[in-house]
């Protein structure tokens, strides 16, 4: 396989589809040689059936809202490979979803899920539909809508969705009711679940707190710690602001946050009562990032990311794709930068990338660094199954084993003649090589 020759012919079969061939690129070019090494991949065409969805399911979603305006949207549900295990994914809400942003997403999760060690399969799903602005009934009315399209394409062992930028608790909690109705059962087809009906302890906090502890891991690597180091974020979702608590909890200082509108900076580090206000902000009132800045007198950069103006030692990106770019990363470098861990899907771009890379600093990809939310999501399918609900402590003490195994894997196959982890190499070979025995040992499907 020639990785130039694979990517210009899947670029001209999906020609508008940019961040689904940024993600594949990423991964093949960093396969290229392992896969080469095993010539009955390429007889069997492996790379072209691992980078392809099984399927795409795309529909209408025809909802009414408090005015009693019939409104439509877009859905989609990207089953990507069950080679593994059921397809295990996301839902995404935002204006921005469209296919090519799903099929990426889909294709990432794959290999975040193999690196996880549990038995999940990659999928992806989402819509244009944005619950900003919306009623709580506007909101239930279209969740209940898109289940009423989709509740026959997953299932338990088929296909678990969970949560993703838009679709918090609220969303989760009115899909998995009309799929109950709709299936005629009480399963754990939904992760994210209220902890009423199924949910898992540690499922909110996980993506967050499972990107602190592959972060403890890669500064091992260098003999450093977290304590005093200012850490900058990007986000104020579920996955920034506990990626925060847990920073501050191991003495670390949260120098920014950010949303769509703007970034705050606080140069002498967020405190406890300030994170919980900007939890509250957020996720009860549905409020912009601005408003911290007014309630405690912090700098608002409006309209920009943290990373041209904020200084830190570290930088946490927790917000959406591709948020990080070149000159960001030139920026964050020169500002003493030495460690970038992804809590968000793809937020450095290639020539990021390739500025971390060759400064020799710590950077590890979301597929390695956010695997934290699906891993609990896996541990909530378990406990679904037997029934059961495990501790805090249980599920935290499990997560953070998780994640240190996912730092060996990359560490095994990323670490470079000169002692460099290349975290990007090492969590695409290690996730690509799971999946890749599974397919081949099944046979052509």
């Amino acid at each position: 396989m020639k990785a130039t020759e694979f990517l210009a012919d899947l670029s001209r079969r999906f020609p508008n589809e940019p961040e689904y061939l940024q993600a594949v690129e990423e991964v093949v070019t960093s396969i290229e040689e392992v896969y080469n090494a095993h010539p009955e991949f390429e007889r069997y065409n492996l790379i072209e059936r691992l980078c392809i969805p099984d399927r795409i399911f795309t529909f209408r979603v025809s909802w009414v809202d408090d005015s009693g305006k019939v409104q439509n949207n877009m859905g989609y549900r990207i089953q990507h490979s069950n080679a593994i295990g059921p397809y295990k994914g996301g839902i995404r809400f935002h204006s921005s979803v469209n296919q090519s942003i799903l099929k990426f997403l889909a294709f990432e999760q794959t290999f975040k899920n193999s690196l996880t060690t549990l038995a999940m399969g990659g999928a992806k799903g989402g819509s244009d539909f944005s619950p900003r602005g919306k009623s709580d009934m506007e909101v239930m009315r279209f969740c209940q809508a898109f289940i009423a399209e989709l509740w026959r394409q997953i299932g338990p062992d088929t296909d678990v969705p969970a949560g993703d930028i838009g679709v918090g608790g609220r969303e989760v909690g009115y899909m998995f009711g009309m799929y109950k109705k709709m299936a005629r059962e009480f399963s754990g087809t939904f992760t994210g679940k209220g902890r009423e009906f199924g949910g898992s302890l540690i499922r909110p906090e996980a993506t967050g707190y499972g990107n602190v502890y592959f972060l403890l891991n890669m500064l091992a690597t260098r003999g450093l710690s977290l304590e005093g180091k200012r850490v900058a974020i990007s986000g104020s979702g579920n996955v920034a602001t506990y990626t925060a608590e847990k920073l501050l909890q191991l003495g670390a200082k949260v120098v920014s946050m950010s949303d769509s509108n703007g970034t705050i900076y606080i140069p002498d580090g967020l405190t406890e009562e300030q994170l919980a206000y900007i939890f509250k902000l957020k996720n009860i009132y549905r409020g912009r990032i601005r408003e911290a800045a007014e309630e405690f007198g912090f700098d608002y950069y409006d309209g920009e990311r943290p990373w041209l103006r904020v200084k830190c030692d570290i930088a946490m990106p927790s917000a959406t794709q591709n948020e990080i770019d070149g000159d960001d990363a030139r920026a964050l470098l020169a500002g003493g930068c030495i460690a970038v861990s992804e809590g968000a899907n793809m937020p450095s771009t290639p020539e990021a990338i390739k500025e971390f890379q060759k400064a020799r600093i710590l950077y590890a990809p979301g597929k390695a660094a956010n695997a934290g939310g699906v891993s609990v999501s896996g541990l909530e399918m378990a406990q679904n199954s037997q029934k059961l609900s495990w501790s805090a402590e249980e599920v935290d003490e499990r997560l953070r084993d998780i994640m240190k195994e996912i730092h060996h894997q990359c560490e095994l196959f990323g670490r470079e003649d000169d002692g460099y982890i290349n975290y990007v190499k090492g969590a695409n070979v290690a996730g690509f090589m799971k999946v890749a025995r599974a397919i081949m040992a099944q046979g052509i499907l």
